[in-house]
């Protein structure tokens, strides 16, 4: 979290003076605005200006899949998990992301460079499956488009390591007919 943080979380809570519970979450929702997701210090100022356990207030953060405990990536994914996606293999997307990336939705690389986040729907059923990368949209997506994706996304952001490949399978060469290997 950066030094500035403290002081903007401070200056929402003082925006809302002598706050009840029903304030919880338009403040939730206004620091998150700010700090683009809810640090460990931000929810226990909260906690301590409104006379919450922290606890309470991850309780209620939680609920919501609006919250992020995390910031997003440089490059935030949004995978659409409606039902057209998933019938054109958006199951298979997100587990080539989860595992090109090392992560899982919700959380965002070590490098801060990418972020997953699942949708219920991206609103896009015929152009299946779908994912938008800060709010570029990407349609039709298969296993190789996505691999070049994260590729571009990397090299954008001046990172030269490319995606983890698998080694390619290897073949023994088929010989003629009636000879066997």
């Amino acid at each position: 979290m950066s030094l500035q943080a403290p002081k903007m979380v401070d200056a929402i809570l003082k925006s809302h003076p002598g706050s009840q519970r029903d304030h919880l979450i338009p403040i939730l929702q206004e620091v998150q605005e700010k700090l683009g997701y809810l640090s460990e210090d931000a929810v226990v100022r909260i906690g301590r200006h409104m006379s919450i356990p922290a606890s309470k207030i991850y309780g209620v953060a939680t609920f919501y899949n609006q919250f992020r405990f995390q910031p997003k990536g440089k490059f935030h994914i949004m995978l659409c998990r409606g039902t057209a996606c998933h019938v054109k293999g958006s199951a298979k997307t997100l587990e080539s992301l989860t595992k090109a990336l090392r992560i899982e939705p919700g959380q965002t690389t070590r490098d801060g460079l990418f972020s997953i986040e699942v949708v219920a729907c991206l609103g896009a059923c015929a152009l299946a499956p779908a994912i938008t990368v800060n709010g570029e949209f990407f349609p039709r997506l298969s296993q190789m488009k996505l691999a070049k994706l994260l590729d571009d996304c990397r090299h954008k952001a001046g990172s030269v390591a490319p995606a983890a490949k698998e080694k390619p399978k290897t073949t023994t060469p088929r010989r003629g007919r009636g000879h066997r290997a």
